[in-house]
């Protein structure tokens, strides 16, 4: 396959280029609108108890489910029950009404709850829910949030001044569930543009450095936007059919010109390396694309196994963060096997066209690898020494509190976040994340002169009573709000309101139990306080929900797939590695040592993230906890990636085993010859990863950073110290295997075999006089070794 790829390319550089450019217009105009198909939720699991009693109260209850809440305020010196403001706030909460997409608005002015008012009396609530799915809802703030943000009039309209000139006295700030979201989206946006256009220069620069030339190095950045570009339709293409996540643009963006720019450096220095060889720029194309090529096919195999694993969740966040990764570890891979060999044709020597520094050639003898000879000869005492610092720095992740994301998230000086810390500093009796309990009654709720109904109603007003008591009784609760009734301590303290009768409907019955705890909603009480109502209440089919409940369920959504993910990592990993190098003890150390080089990421998560180490030099507020979705994100990448370099060092390993059968040498030719490639991608990839990480919201920079870290730590430490210290322990066990898997490994593995060029030095009219062919007279005679092509 990869013969023939390399000929066509070859005979038609052009074709390939103009299908290119043809491809990468058209996802131009389809990727256009992907940032506002994009969702900021998918951290729950749709088939859990939480999600339908969510569904049940967006139906049937959408006052107790308020995602829009306008914080009101008044000048300084008068109060929100004053009769001037009081006119324009009820006046306010009405023109909210009116409004199609909103529903069950509920203010301090028609309520009169001291719940809904701040301690000063300056401040009162107007909260609403806007229906909807996500991406409708937010459309719908979107249109309604600069009508009613900032300075009201008094007949209720923006502006400075009112009907009669006379100036507004109330000021509205936004805040609530889908303002948060919304500002979290338009912030990540905005925040990506930001980091490619500091990546992308930081990257040409590398670039330039490693490869000595203007023109080698724009060629990497031209692959990784190309799959940026490629990949961004797709996803638009996906948002057809299911949710994606808003941070897939960001995994976009930081893979898709991480791994294209790997895979470039890969094809452009083999390119090079077959220049510096004597073969003309034709066959130097075809002999790249069928070696190097298949490094990259390989690699980007190994990407997405690790990328894949993700699909077994259910949480539409990590599934659609799948999506992205696989697309663009494909993507890249096909557009550094297409357009860039196509490119690479066209060029020929001129690649070397705007030289800043003079280069050694590619077949120069090779540096005397200092380093990892010290290495080798210490092997034990590094082999333990790393291994000990590297478990260390993962200790803090022991520690780990999983929660969700919340305002918190946001800027410092963001309009919600700042509404929303209003919120729970000046309103001493707003409930901090009270909990919904659903009972299911059985029957209509209409009176009927049937003795069945009347006897299911008067069972059912007894089960409420009973269940609210007994919750109210619980350790942790202040109260249970219900039809029947408020009940504290097991008993009913006070008789139901008017508004009570609501929370019974559709063969429904609401329950809110507030918590004594009132710090954050999604708090380790708060998830505490859940399973002890679920216990209670369980076995009488009442069902529990509430942002802790979703928190709770998606903890055990993940716990429930983290097998299945890594059996599938780990399958998959075995049988590639295996394939490539037919050993078993490689695979297992190649999964083991990129185990190990992850250990510094996530205890760096803990440490900085969650205790907030260092919150202050990084600009963020530490909430406690870590959103539970990321590590499974981080730890899928961060693994994708170290088998990224893994397949780069064990190739050339590998091959050089094959040709001597000396294994100590076979690791030292291996370290020389990819530890300057592996080290140059890995600066690349984390000055991506790092500038991913400078974004303003918290999870996206945990993201970044982690990542980032996670990368330098394999390549620096990890390929650089560990891995030659313990092939220089295992020596030539290195690569036993059983006598079945030898015979398996002869039929199926992936190897390169030496063939002649005669039949593909045809598909290139230069090719046919190349002086570096064995043909020829005039070039030197090449054994069947130098045939054989290099794994890199």
């Amino acid at each position: 396959m990869l013969r023939l790829l390399g000929a066509h390319i070859v005979r038609r550089p052009w074709l390939f280029l103009v299908a290119a450019l043809v491809l990468v217009l058209d996802a131009l105009l389809l990727g256009a609108d992907l940032p506002d198909r994009l969702g900021n939720g998918g951290t729950t699991d749709p088939g859990s108890e939480s999600a339908r009693v969510q569904r049940v109260l967006e139906a049937h209850y959408p006052e107790q489910q308020p995602n829009l809440v306008l914080l009101v305020s008044v000048p300084e010196g008068a109060q929100v029950d004053d009769r001037a403001f009081a006119a324009q706030g009820a006046a306010l909460a009405e023109r909210l009404a009116f409004e199609k997409p909103v529903v069950g608005v509920v203010s301090y002015w028609q309520t009169g709850l001291a719940e809904l008012r701040s301690h000063d009396g300056r401040q009162a609530v107007v909260a609403a829910r806007i229906e909807g799915d996500e991406k409708q809802a937010r459309a719908a703030l979107e249109e309604l949030a600069p009508r009613f943000r900032g300075e009201q009039g008094e007949t209720g309209e923006k502006g400075e001044r009112g009907e009669r000139g006379e100036k507004g006295g109330l000021t509205v700030r936004i805040t609530g569930q889908l303002a948060v979201q919304n500002e979290i989206q338009s912030t990540v946006a905005e925040d990506l543009a930001r980091s490619e256009l500091i990546a992308l220069p930081l990257t040409l620069i590398v670039l330039v450095w490693v490869f000595g030339g203007v023109l080698a190095a724009a060629l990497p950045v031209l692959v990784g936007l190309v799959t940026v570009l490629a990949t961004g339709a797709v996803l638009r293409i996906i948002t057809g059919f299911t949710d994606v996540s808003v941070f897939a643009q960001n995994l976009t963006t930081a893979l898709g010109l991480g791994l294209a720019i790997d895979y470039a450096l890969l094809i452009v220095r083999r390119f090079r390396e077959e220049l510096d060889a004597g073969l003309l720029p034709g066959e130097a194309v075809l002999r790249t694309v069928r070696t190097a090529g298949r490094t990259v096919l390989f690699s980007a195999m190994t990407v997405a196994v690790a990328l894949a694993a993700m699909l077994v969740f259910p949480l539409y966040f990590l599934r659609s963060l799948a999506y992205a990764g696989i697309t663009v570890v494909l993507v890249s891979a096909l557009t550094a096997l297409t357009v860039l060999p196509a490119v690479l044709a066209l060029l020929g020597r001129r690649v070397d066209a705007l030289t800043v520094r003079r280069r050694g050639r590619a077949d120069a003898p090779p540096p005397k690898g200092r380093v990892t000879e010290l290495v080798m000869r210490r092997a034990p005492l590094v082999t333990v020494a790393v291994t000990g610092i590297l478990l260390v720095l993962g200790l803090p992740f022991l520690g780990a509190r999983f929660g969700t994301a919340d305002h918190r998230q946001l800027p410092a000086a963001s309009e919600s976040r700042i509404a929303q810390e209003t919120l729970r500093e000046d309103f001493d009796d707003l409930p901090e994340g009270s909990i919904p309990v659903l009972l299911r009654t059985g029957g209509a709720t209409s009176s009927s002169s049937s003795s069945s109904s009347t006897t299911t109603s008067s069972d059912a007003r007894a089960t409420t009573e009973r269940i609210a008591g007994k919750l109210s009784a619980l350790a942790g609760v202040t109260r249970v709000e219900s039809s029947a009734g408020t009940y504290r301590d097991g008993v009913r303290s006070e008789v139901p309101s008017p508004a009570d009768s609501g929370r019974r409907t559709a063969g429904y019955d609401l329950l809110t139990v507030v918590a004594e705890d009132d710090t954050a909603a999604t708090s380790a009480a708060h998830q505490e306080l859940v399973g002890q109502l679920r216990e209670a209440a369980g076995s009488d089919g009442a069902s529990v929900g509430g942002p802790a409940a979703e928190v709770v369920d998606s903890k055990a959504a993940i716990g429930r797939g983290l097998v299945p993910a890594l059996a599938f990592i780990l399958v998959g990993t075995l049988v590639l590695v295996f394939l490539m190098t037919g050993s078993l003890a490689l695979p297992l150390l190649t999964i083991a040592l990129n185990g190990l080089s992850l250990t510094a990421m996530f205890g760096a998560v803990v440490w900085v993230f969650q205790e907030g180490g260092l919150s202050g030099l990084l600009g963020f507020t530490a909430t406690g906890d870590v959103e539970a979705t990321l590590p499974v994100l981080m730890f899928c990448v961060a693994f994708g990636l170290s088998m990224d370099y893994g397949v780069f060092l064990v190739a050339r390993i590998k091959e050089h085993f094959d040709r001597t059968g000396d294994h100590r040498e076979s690791v030292m030719h291996g370290m020389r010859t990819t530890g300057g490639l592996i080290t140059a991608a890995a600066v690349v990839l984390s000055v991506v990863f790092v500038s991913i990480g400078l974004s303003r919201i918290t999870n996206t920079k945990m993201l970044g950073l982690g990542v980032a870290l996670a990368v330098l730590v394999d390549a620096l430490v990890v390929r650089t110290l560990l891995v030659p210290a313990v092939l220089a322990l295992l020596g030539r066990r290195a690569w036993w295997a059983p006598a079945p898997l030898r015979r398996i490994h002869r039929r199926l593995g992936l190897r390169e075999e030496p063939e002649p060029l005669a039949p593909e030095s045809a598909a290139s009219p230069e090719s046919a006089a190349s002086p570096a062919s064995p043909a020829s007279p005039d070039g030197p005679e090449r054994t069947p070794h130098d045939r054989a092509p290099a794994a890199l």
